[in-house]
């Protein structure tokens, strides 16, 4: 297994490469964040770098930030494992660095994975590369911007669509939708990224910052009436998630009062849910744990459960998906699987 932790290499070109490594789905955590700051830092200084390739290694771009650490803040009260400082990660070191960034995606950017590459100056991806935000899937909202800059690279209406129900999109859809700049085969993918990066320091590629574009939300007024409507559908169809409306709250502060002020309100609220964090409820000890699916982002979690030794039942359709599950999440761990058959 690859080590943890974020390098960074300097080509002939000028173009310095950041890679994320954190097997098996390269998850973010507090320390690769503060690795992350540093060879950014370190590139921006260096003058024989002229711009910046973002990606991921073993065939994934991340699979967001490592659950693990809400748990590690619920039991100890040590807000130092909480995802913060991401925050200006991805806005100062990323968004505003004075150096060209586009973010090489291969396999998948789910979560802050995602929000980390919206963050780059531009997206190369593999084909059939998943993408999407599942964070209120798991009682949260996104906490890296994406509430903030997905609707102003895809539209209101879709990037509501992605959020509400946590839906996976391929990177040929992004595309479409002008989520994804490029598409190159995996063998090809760091040198049309290398040249996307030089492209855009040469200025004859846009640079461009997601989070200040205005041509995908449209009309103010259509917004809010868009909105509107989708608040009291998420009231009707899924009153017990109130993680819902936070995160509406969140994209029309946004479009309205534009996009740092909406990440300001999206990094205030990411963390409370009414009802949820506000009565004092804590995490009871899990021993085993149920999942249904066993596709990219079912594996990927039962991987985590797997990893912190608790014991995990899969369910799947048929046995053929069951199996390919089962290969994917042993090939992500490094320890005796607590795994059993379950249709």
């Amino acid at each position: 297994m690859a080590a943890n932790g974020v390098t960074m290499e300097v080509g002939n070109d000028g173009v310095a490469v950041i890679s994320i490594s954190n097997p098996p789905l390269n998850v973010l955590t507090v320390a690769l964040i503060a690795e992350l700051k540093d060879k950014f830092k370190e590139a921006t200084r260096r003058k024989d770098v002229k711009a910046i390739v973002l990606t991921g290694k073993g065939g994934r771009f991340s699979g967001g930030f490592d659950i693990n650490a809400f748990q590690k803040v619920h039991k100890s009260g040590d807000i130092s494992d909480s995802p913060n400082e991401s925050f200006a990660l991805v806005v100062d070191t990323i968004e505003d660095c004075k150096k060209p960034v586009v973010a090489a995606v291969e396999g998948l950017a789910l979560g802050g994975g995602l929000e980390l590459a919206m963050g780059c100056h531009a997206r190369i991806t593999a084909p059939k590369t998943k993408l999407g935000l599942p964070e209120l899937t798991l009682g949260l909202i996104p906490g890296l911007g994406g509430t903030q800059r997905l609707p102003r690279l895809v539209g209101v209406s879709k990037a509501v669509e992605m959020l509400l129900f946590s839906k996976t999109i391929t990177s040929e859809e992004g595309k479409l939708l002008g989520l994804i700049d490029a598409i190159a085969s995996p063998e090809e993918l760091l040198m049309a990224s290398r040249l996307w990066a030089l492209g855009i320091a040469e200025r004859s590629k846009p640079w461009a910052r997601s989070l200040y574009r205005m041509d995908k939300i449209g009309s103010l007024t259509e917004a809010k009436e868009f909105l509107r409507t989708a608040r009291e559908q998420a009231k009707r169809t899924a009153p017990n998630m109130p993680q819902n409306l936070a995160c509406l709250d969140v994209v029309e502060e946004g479009i309205l009062h534009g996009g740092y002020n909406g990440l300001l309100k999206e990094a205030a609220v990411s963390k409370e849910v009414p009802n949820v964090t506000d009565v004092g409820l804590k995490p009871r000890p899990v021993k085993k744990v149920a999942i249904i699916g066993g596709g990219i982002m079912g594996s990927g979690i039962a991987t985590a459960f797997v990893l912190s030794n608790i014991s995990v039942f899969l369910k799947e359709i048929n046995s053929e998906y069951l199996i390919k599950g089962m290969k994917t999440i042993e090939g992500g761990c490094s320890i005796d699987i607590a795994l059993r058959k379950c249709f």
